[in-house]
């Protein structure tokens, strides 16, 4: 189970959707979740990954670092 807030412009297409099509809210929840877990999964491990391995750096300390600063 889960549940999750949706901003009120989102819950109202939602709710649209649903009655014009007799489809649940739940399927076309689904629906998008599969979506963007079938688009974005393996991109936002990855990142995960790099991120762990390579933690970022303030732009100022790049510019700095590199000698750019005015």
């Amino acid at each position: 189970m889960f549940a999750m807030r949706l901003p009120e412009h989102l819950e109202n297409r939602l709710n649209r959707l649903s009655e014009k099509t007799g489809r649940t809210k739940s399927y076309y929840v689904k629906k998008a979740l599969e979506a963007f877990l079938e688009d974005k999964e393996d991109y936002l491990i990855a990142i995960s990954v790099l991120e762990k391995k390579n933690p970022s750096v303030p732009l100022a300390k790049v510019i700095k670092d590199l000698g750019l600063e005015n």
